[in-house]
């Protein structure tokens, strides 16, 4: 399968082309409008004039070979076209008929029977139900509805699993004067895949930021090795996933699986494969087209200039909310804006340099070039409009923009221009923008400041994961016996992490009073007795805990009660009690697409309330769980709080990523793995109950 050869053929023929249908008139205006040089063939089985020009009947009349073709026959005519195709040595197709897979059983079957002949004879088909796609960047428009004049070329590959919306993002990316390299719908992914393009696009020299939209993410493994060759090679890519799920994981038993939903481990394997997740259409592109225009940023640290006050409070506050800093000028650089901005104005970040642009044209513009000088920024936000509408002598216009794009690029820090709300860019500024120099302009104080939040996160997140080994499996699996399955209660539980090296609590599994109190004496009081029982999850629920026991006669009577509520324990587990330090949860969930996830948050009975907990799909190193501890709302307490002793959060951080690894050592069986509370007390780091899940067929 070749993709670079679906993209860039240098002859297409239309099979199925007729005069009546609007896919039909549109593919082919496409290809004689937007510049596509190779010869066009037109097939149909009647032969005759179509859209003007003769047709061929079939593709072996054609007398000249073909690269591509493009195929709009009825459904079950597809596969005839295929073989036809094959047998004169045509490799590459984009099948835009409807009714396979998407339609029920019998398209499903004639879909599989594609997918085989496709796979036996080596073919490339984009689709099928399916637009087809724009080459912007080589003229190429195998599109399958109207493409409106200018098609702008730029660096954006844009991907959708949606026909229906590929029209739609490709003119609201034409509206904000954004060109796109490579557009394609995807349709139903028979053969080439969203992966297969992205691949594509990794290597293709005319794209520089990859937009996604996506419905689900088929092959994980696939995806996330395309995203980390595309964050190797600088490509950001941007992606909208929808499908939001609030259904929560399957392990039931586990606190963890309150914690991890579906979408809540597709948005932690995005972070760590560094794709940047948006939450609409329009996000997905001015996103993706600052970063075309910047590139990777280098600091959270954020200068602005405007001529509104108002829009500087908007700015101040939606700063916040993106965890960006606007940190006040430095003394040099409110000397020298005091001796440009008027007497009326204030100087501050962000800067209002006030309504006397309209008389200053110039002012704006030199304003800039100070704040662009100050050692305390690492961007600057330019809150500037493309002209609108032609005056009668344009020059000053084209003067003014050529000045402030030679300010832009003269900058020692990137400059993101962001426009005031979310307009089209007019004929007339599109113009003065290429003319000029002038460079992309955000659309929106909303989008623009969300778009250059998510440039900062990927660029930070860039650079970590690059400058960090990846994540080493331990080779040798855990010895788990034989028959393990259902839940394994504490004890079992506690066994297991044990036999790793990893810290857990002393315990003693007794199973009469006289052993308990045995127990108890050479731990030493005080002491905690848990009642031990197979396929028992939350002891606590059914009043399975008894705390704080300080005598041989609070033991024996501790026991008796146990016994008396859960007739059918095995025994009793007596542990030391601890006390004081920090209470986390370790979880790993087996979710059914990514596999092994690891939620570590704040533990002890506040789980479920307070829901603070930061996820990652494993494999994961100690400086990769410290990066999701410093996520949580809860993170100051590690720190230590009103006198309390900080955690050692390397000593924390080598635990999880040991009970981590661990994990992965025990084979497809494992559902969930528990561990709540870990206590933390300084550099301390010790198991107090554990819970291990196990799939119901494993043997």
């Amino acid at each position: 399968m070749s993709v670079a050869e679906l993209f860039n053929p240098r002859s297409i023929a239309l099979v199925g082309a007729t005069d009546k249908s609007g896919w039909s008139v549109s593919t082919l205006a496409n290809l004689r409008e937007h510049g596509f040089p190779g010869p066009v063939h037109l097939v149909n089985p009647r032969g005759g004039m179509v859209h003007g020009s003769p047709a061929y009947r079939s593709l072996a009349e054609i007398p000249e070979p073909v690269d591509l073709a493009y195929v709009m026959v009825p459904t079950a005519a597809v596969l005839g076209v295929l073989r036809d195709g094959a047998k004169l040595g045509i490799r590459s197709y984009v099948v835009l008929t409807a009714g396979f897979g998407e339609s029920g059983e019998e398209g499903a079957r004639m879909e599989a029977e594609i997918a085989a002949f496709a796979a036996e004879h080596e073919l490339t088909i984009l689709g099928p139900n399916g637009n087809g796609y724009i080459n912007a960047a080589a003229g190429i428009t195998p599109y399958g509805l109207p493409i409106q004049k200018p098609l702008l070329r730029g660096a954006v590959g844009v991907v959708l699993q949606s026909g229906a919306l590929a029209s739609s993002v490709l003119a609201f990316a034409q509206a904000r004067n954004l060109g796109v390299s490579l557009l394609t719908s995807m349709g139903n992914e028979t053969v080439v895949s969203v992966t297969d393009v992205v691949d594509y696009l990794v290597g293709d020299p005319a794209t520089k930021v990859i937009a996604l939209f996506l419905e689900s993410i088929r092959n994980p493994a696939e995806f996330s090795r395309v995203a980390r060759r595309a964050l190797e090679a600088g490509k950001p890519i941007v992606a909208l996933k929808i499908g939001r799920s609030k259904l929560a994981s399957h392990t039931a038993q586990a606190h963890t699986g309150a914690l991890v939903g579906d979408d809540d481990v597709i948005d932690a394997a995005l972070r760590q494969l560094g794709v940047i997740r948006v939450r609409s259409l329009e996000d997905l592109i001015i996103t993706a087209g600052l970063l075309a225009s910047t590139g990777p940023l280098p600091g959270r640290r954020i200068g602005v200039v405007t001529p509104s006050g108002g829009a500087s409070e908007i700015i101040a506050d939606r700063a916040e909310d993106e965890g960006l800093e606007l940190p006040p000028f430095a003394p040099e650089t409110v000397a020298r804006l005091r001796e440009i901005v008027p007497a009326f104005g204030t100087v501050q970040n962000p800067l209002d340099v006030t309504g006397y642009v309209l008389i200053d044209r110039t002012l704006l513009g030199r304003a800039l070039e100070v704040v662009t000088a100050d050692p305390g920024i690492d961007v600057v936000m330019l809150l500037s409009e493309p002209p609108r509408v032609e005056p009668a002598d344009p020059a000053p216009t084209f003067a003014l923009y050529s000045a402030s794009a030679q300010r832009i690029a003269a900058s020692p820090v990137p400059v993101v221009v962001v426009s005031n709300v979310l307009t089209d860019v007019t004929a007339f500024g599109r113009r003065v923008q290429q003319e000029t120099g002038y460079p992309y302009i955000a659309g929106g104080i909303e989008h623009g400041l969300h778009a250059i939040g998510a440039a900062v996160r990927w660029s930070e997140t860039r650079t970590r994961l690059l400058s960090r080994s990846p994540a080493v499996s331990p080779a040798v699996p855990a010895q788990v016996p034989g028959g393990a399955r259902g839940v394994w209660a504490e004890h079992r539980a506690a066994a297991l992490l044990a036999s790793a090296g990893l810290p857990v609590v002393p315990s003693e599994l007794v199973r009469d009073e006289d052993a308990a109190v045995a127990a108890a004496r050479r731990f030493g009081y005080p002491v905690v007795l848990k009642v031990a029982a197979e396929g028992l999850g939350h002891k606590s629920d059914i009043g399975g805990v008894r705390l704080g026991l300080g005598g041989d006669e609070d033991v024996r009577q501790a026991y008796r009660s146990l016994a008396g509520a859960v007739p059918a324990m095995e025994g009793v587990l007596v542990q030391p009690q601890r006390g004081g330090g920090i209470e986390l949860l370790v979880g790993i969930v087996r979710d059914p697409a990514w596999g092994l996830t690891l939620a570590v948050g704040l533990g002890g009975v506040w789980v479920e309330v307070l829901r603070d907990a930061a996820l990652r799909v494993l494999p994961v190193d100690a400086a990769e769980v410290r990066t999701a501890l410093s996520e949580l709302r809860g993170a100051a307490l590690l720190k230590g709080v009103r006198g309390g002793e900080p955690a050692d959060l390397d000593a924390v951080a080598d635990v999880v990523a040991r009970v981590a690894a661990f994990a992965e050592t025990l084979g497809d069986g494992l559902e969930s793995l528990e561990i709540n509370p870990l206590l933390v007390t300084g550099s301390h780091v010790e198991a107090l109950d554990a819970l291990v899940t196990w799939t119901p067929d494993i043997s």
